[in-house]
């Protein structure tokens, strides 16, 4: 048996999320699985490391599962990429260490969401949200510092009921517009459900003046959703980066 991590890239737009679910079988996670358990001749389980939201894309998601083959790296990348919807592709593979878990072993994470304030170009019109107004963007900077450092960003998700901790740290957010898009970089140890969209929605709303920078503190003290900003569409969303 071994323990083989891969990066993937792929286009989220006609799927219901990495994770496999009890009623769908459009995940990019179910995918996987049923090419490697076809390739291994038994069932395999994918492990990533987070799941991303329906409509959401990957630049670099990193996965690992565990097999019994006689085949290379380079022949199980091969496999997958001939046997993987267009849509999905692995950039890597490589044998790693039994106790690696692409989860539970990532230290940080990288998204990015993109606001077209012009109309886009029409090869990316279905990865950025085009929006009607432009934001001023230093008041997005600056709110943007308020919401860096270790919080409690339950009031900056979807999230129900639950007993986990909602406490994350977010490490950074950078903020630069060109050429007609503003591109949001959020690097965090780790995100609640769909965090990094309210939080671009938030940063949007207050550098178009719909919210002031003074509702992040009331955010994080009341911990309620409806205080923040709209969650922009998935469509914009993707994930950069896993860091280990």
């Amino acid at each position: 048996m071994k323990n083989y991590k891969i990066t993937a890239e792929y286009d989220g737009t006609k799927y219901n999320g990495w994770q496999r679910q009890g009623n769908t079988k459009n995940t990019i996670a179910e995918r996987f699985e049923n090419v490697l358990s076809r390739m291994c001749g038994k069932d395999v389980e994918v492990f990533a490391s987070g799941r991303t939201d329906a409509g959401v894309h990957a630049d670099e998601q990193t996965a690992n599962f565990k097999c019994d083959t006689l085949m290379t790296e380079p022949e199980i990348q091969d496999y997958l990429n001939k046997y993987l919807p267009e849509d999905i592709r692995v950039t890597s593979i490589e044998e790693v260490d039994m106790r690696f878990h692409s989860r539970l072993n990532a230290v940080s994470k990288t998204y990015e969401y993109t606001i077209a304030t012009e109309k886009p170009d029409v090869f990316i019109r279905k990865y950025v949200y085009f929006a009607n107004r432009k934001p001023d963007i230093e008041k997005m900077k600056k709110a943007a510092m308020l919401i860096t450092g270790k919080h409690d960003f339950r009031g900056f998700s979807s999230l129900g009921r639950t007993k986990k901790s909602t406490v994350r740290t977010v490490n950074f957010i950078e903020i630069e517009e060109e050429e007609g898009l503003i591109k949001i970089r959020i690097n965090g140890d780790g995100f609640l459900y769909n965090m990094v969209r309210i939080i671009a929605g938030t940063l949007y709303d207050i550098g178009c003046d719909a919210l002031d920078e003074s509702v992040i503190e009331e955010i994080f003290e009341e911990k309620i959703r409806e205080r923040a900003g709209v969650t922009l569409p998935a469509s914009g969303l993707r994930l950069v980066k896993v860091y280990y």
